[in-house]
């Protein structure tokens, strides 16, 4: 049998972690640490390796029901390898180490079982929820996969340079880092987008550290007048395009 698909063998390394790919992750799992990958995304395996649902604390359970942020995970343990993948989205491997690292649970494939994550929140200048209102922090030392569409920007943040990300583009930065939230708005009414320009919710970053930006973000209400009256021209109510692009930041 011949076939150009035959270039897309197995990546053999002597590495835990592994990129089989842009779009996949290859772990090792050697019976010393398991894996925490995201439910579903085990894409194939070889050896001997065993997945469980990850217990869930009362305490982690809460803060999801209360928050919406959380991760689903199941546990990867037992002796081979594990090929993990999420919709055909980029996956980048990061070491986490004593600064810490904030991101969006969405974007997150797999870690070491040997970090601890938890729900934080992130201050709002409104006091709204939205994106960004609340992450998931990650402590310990071990690695991380996170995922993004397209190929990522790293922003680097010093004292003398803040930066200003996207709600909806930000997948992760420094824990070390102090943030706020912010509307970007012109007038008392925060739920008016910033005139024509489609941006709304923005993160603000500033200390010493890094924030992670993917070329991609949910489509924005403004201006999407299916229905009519004020809740369509604001993008608010089922005729309007907060009822239309469920899962942005106007939900």
């Amino acid at each position: 049998m011949q076939s150009p698909l035959f270039a897309y063998n197995d990546q053999q390394t002597q590495e835990r972690w592994s990129l089989q790919n842009k779009q996949m992750l290859r772990v090792a799992v050697d019976g010393h640490e398991d894996l925490l990958a995201r439910k579903g995304t085990m894409v194939a395996y070889q050896g001997l390796v065993e997945f469980d649902a990850e217990y869930q604390s009362r305490s982690r359970g809460r803060a999801r029901a209360r928050t919406g942020e959380g991760l689903s995970l199941m546990r990867c343990h037992g002796q081979g390898t594990v090929y993990l993948a999420n919709l055909a989205q980029h996956v980048h491997v990061m070491e986490v180490d004593h600064e810490g690292l904030t991101v969006d649970s969405s974007y997150v494939l797999a870690m070491d079982s040997s970090l601890h994550h938890e729900v934080i929140a992130v201050d709002s200048l409104y006091g709204i929820s939205g994106s960004g209102k609340y992450q998931l922090n990650i402590t310990g030392r071990g690695k991380v996969a996170l995922m993004t569409s397209g190929a990522p920007l790293m922003m680097q943040v010093t004292p003398d340079r803040y930066v200003n990300c996207d709600a909806d583009a930000i997948v992760a930065w420094s824990t070390a880092l102090r943030v706020q939230m912010q509307a970007q708005t012109h007038s008392s009414g925060i739920w008016r987008r910033r005139g024509n320009t489609g941006e709304g919710w923005e993160l603000s970053f500033m200390g010493s550290g890094y924030a992670l930006v993917q070329p991609s973000e949910l489509l924005p209400p403004q201006n999407a007048q299916i229905g009519s009256g004020a809740a369509a021209q604001f993008g608010m109510g089922q005729q309007g395009s907060r009822g239309q692009n469920r899962g942005n930041v106007w939900n």
